[in-house]
């Protein structure tokens, strides 16, 4: 049996509208308020009319009969002033509320994007690379915010700003107001399918930002090796095929817009040449006087304005919409894993006993790596995982620890199933010390009290005392608040392995669980590092994977694991003495010990 994955969902064949509302769902702080800010955006597109119909006013009123009415041109410009006024405070108000509103939502968004990466088992994690999921929940919000912010807003405006000349253009003339529509209807007709165009385009530019951001971030977290390979050139190459496909996607999308926005100059430049002829035809015969004609080529002004801009509008929102199908991808995956929450049970204080029943695991599209596991693991022994590369060693210590839930058969710890039991209460009670001894960046103390923040500087220095570790932080240069840069790159291996352990026993678990978590140390700190194990482990469940031979001497049980399967277990003494997959290991470290 194996467990499935489909991965982070793309949602790609989810519409333009449809992906929009549910991302609108997921962030309630957009639409409070909402009723508001588009009374304003009425208020501000409703002013912008007052002049056109001041201008059609003064020059068929104020101006008739050749002596000008400037009791009546007075009264036309100062409301239109006190229009122009009103309007500019209610688009200030408006904008203001939108963005206020706007980032309250998206920063929601990312607080979501984020810790549900975190819920996701380490098994769908892994089939997305990091920087892309980084890119998800950074670059693809901030697309949201600019569309959301300046795209929105102008959607907004055009929408009731289209609404109203419509309505007043018809008062003025119905023919001129048919004309006009008869020349921009084909292409409102023919902006959908624009939009799936640049629907597609934006998408593969997101995908590719992703890609790009993976492969820098790769280049700058392991430029160590890539100068120790001398693979420089490779990696300039790699960043190279992804920056150009990055641009090549970006000019494809750049290249349909600018096939699509003159296409509107030209529509407007045919409706208004047509409109001064119609207009002039229709004043003669008198069906309209001269202030409604001039009033009607400011109202076509308004009307064209908004479509003019759609291009642009539209190319922000087809980038918008492939960022929030990106987002959304991570927000729709369901956790494999997922934290039982209050129905969960809570454990417990107190040494723990682990059973696995009949335990298979493959992954997605392999071959088993566990087959037929059960074993029980009493309280308070002390464990040894053995065996070959690839034989289900941290796998083992994956569903152990639950980062990974088993295909079939089941995982108890204290008779119960650890898919019943809280994360709070299982990451509480078991510790897992990985191989690389991963530390943040920030002093010494804040990484070791990151096993339990409630701790005491002086409980810090105890537990460094108590694990035999209190020379080793004297000699630092400054002690505890020594900095250990990012990702502990300031320390050496076998010191960030020092410093994982010493937050492991802060944390103070009832079952540790060690993932060849004394790999990286030199012969001399494994030596100080065994007394204070020693100490450590005591009164608790203790298992280490191990690939060195003094790991699996101390004790109480070795499990021996070959191709997945426990083929072995008992003490070291009595194993070494089995012909067999032991017999074979410990031959080898002790061949390696000795050369």
């Amino acid at each position: 049996m194996s467990v499935t994955t489909g991965g982070i969902g793309r949602n790609a064949e989810r519409s333009a509208l449809a992906t929009v509302r549910h991302g609108l769902s997921l962030t309630p702080e957009f639409r409070k308020g909402l009723a508001g800010t588009l009374a304003l955006a009425v208020i501000a597109t409703t002013g912008k009319i007052i002049v056109p119909i001041a201008v059609q006013q003064t020059i068929d009123d104020g101006l008739r009969g050749g002596t000008p009415d400037l009791s009546s041109i007075t009264t036309a410009v100062l409301l239109c002033a006190a229009a122009v006024v009103l309007t500019a405070i209610a688009g200030y108000v408006m904008n203001v509320r939108l963005y206020k509103a706007t980032e309250s939502s998206l920063a929601s968004l990312r607080v979501r994007g984020f810790r549900h990466v975190h819920d996701l088992s380490v098994l769908t994690q892994n089939t997305e690379r990091r920087g892309a999921l980084v890119s998800r929940v950074t670059n693809d919000v901030d697309q949201i915010s600019t569309f959301m912010q300046w795209g929105g807003l102008m959607i907004i405006v055009a929408v009731g700003q289209l609404f109203v000349a419509s309505v007043l253009m018809l008062v003025y003339s119905w023919q001129l107001t048919l004309l006009v529509w008869a020349c921009f209807v084909p292409l409102m007709i023919a902006l959908p399918r624009f939009q799936r165009w640049l629907s597609r385009a934006y998408t593969r530019v997101r995908e590719r930002t992703g890609d790009m951001l993976s492969a820098v971030s790769e280049s700058v977290v392991g430029a160590t090796v890539i100068r120790a390979y001398a693979a420089e050139r490779r990696t300039a190459e790699r960043i190279d095929a992804a920056v150009d496909a990055n641009k090549a996607a970006q000019v494809k999308a750049q290249t349909i817009v600018g096939f699509v926005f003159p296409l509107t100059e030209i529509v407007a430049a045919v409706a208004i040449s047509g409109i001064v002829l119609l207009g002039v035809r229709l004043g003669l015969s008198g069906d309209i006087s001269e202030g409604r004609l001039v009033a009607f080529l400011f109202l076509v002004t308004l009307f064209v304005a908004p479509l003019q801009t759609a291009t642009e509008v539209l190319n922000e929102a087809q980038n918008a919409v492939a960022g929030w199908r990106r987002i959304l991808g991570v927000l729709d995956t369901p956790p494999d894993v997922a934290d039982p929450g209050a129905d969960g049970v809570e454990l417990p204080r107190g040494p723990i006993s682990v059973a696995f029943e009949d335990v298979h695991f493959a992954y997605p599209g392999g071959e088993p790596v566990l087959r037929e596991v059960s074993l029980e693991i009493p309280p308070r022994s002390r464990v040894a995982i053995v065996g070959e590369t690839g034989s289900g060693k941290t796998t083992f210590a994956k569903l152990l620890t639950r980062l990974m839930d088993p295909a079939s058969g089941r995982v108890t710890v204290d008779g119960h199933d650890l898919r019943r039991v809280r994360f709070s209460s299982l990451r509480e009670r078991i510790v897992m010390v990985p191989q690389d001894g991963f530390l943040f960046d920030g002093t010494l103390e804040e990484n070791i009290r990151y096993g339990r923040p409630a701790a005491t500087r002086e409980e810090i220095t105890l537990a460094m005392t108590e694990l035999g570790l209190a020379d080793w932080v004297d000699g630092l240069p400054a002690g505890l608040d020594t900095p250990v840069g990012q990702r502990g790159e300031s320390l050496s291996a076998g010191e960030r392995q020092l410093v994982a352990l010493a937050r492991a026993y802060l944390a103070d678990p009832d079952l540790l669980l060690l993932d060849e978590a004394t790999s990286a140390v030199d012969p001399a700190t494994e030596v100080r590092l065994a007394r204070a194990l020693e100490g450590v482990t005591r009164g608790r469940t203790a298992v280490s994977i191990a690939h060195r031979l003094s790991t699996a001497e101390n004790a109480d049980e070795v499990l021996v694991f070959d191709g997945g399967r426990l083929v072995q277990r008992g003490p070291h003494a009595e194993l070494v003495r089995q012909p067999g997959v032991y017999a074979d290991l410990h031959a080898s470290w002790v061949s390696a010990a000795r050369s």
